[in-house]
């Protein structure tokens, strides 16, 4: 009897050990797409140009509604270089600015570059609001880190 039984636990421990990691591999697929429940986007402007800034945040909002609203897609707007200038509080463009506000009530994240802001000569305090300082100073190396995180990149 205790001679069964103990076959018994060295098969069972056997098959766990066999199929333990295949029902783990059946189950990866799963785990993966509940990460993957998001299209991760990166707008990159900087243009000085209105019309290309007004252009990339009709795409953002269209984008937004295409992927079946914000909780589908998370998009970062990254803005540099003479674009910057695009965005001051005292000169913007009011079409620009509600464009703006737009997609980042519906959840983009709006950043602009530190090292432009210290070029210019422009604070965020001096900036329409809902930009946050990119997260590494030089923009270009945050679109590269947003995309290694696997952030498709767009430029309009």
């Amino acid at each position: 009897m205790i001679i069964r039984l103990k076959k018994q636990i060295q098969w069972g421990a056997l098959m766990l050990g066999l199929l333990g990691p295949g029902l783990l591999w059946l189950a990866f697929p799963a785990m993966v797409l509940a990460n993957i429940d998001k299209t991760k986007v990166v707008y990159h402007v900087d243009s000085k140009d209105p019309n290309v800034a007004k252009y990339a945040l009709a795409l953002i909002n269209k984008h937004i509604e295409a992927e079946g609203g914000p909780d589908k897609i998370d998009i970062v707007l990254v803005v540099h270089g003479p674009a910057l200038k695009l965005f001051e509080a005292e000169t913007v463009d009011p079409d620009l600015k509600d464009k703006l506000k737009v997609v980042v009530d519906k959840g983009a994240r709006a950043e602009m570059c530190q090292v432009s802001m210290k070029l210019f000569g422009t604070p965020l305090e001096k900036l329409v609001g809902g930009f946050k300082p990119t997260e590494h100073p030089v923009a270009v190396k945050r679109i590269a880190d947003l995309q290694k995180q696997g952030y498709l990149y767009i430029k309009p």
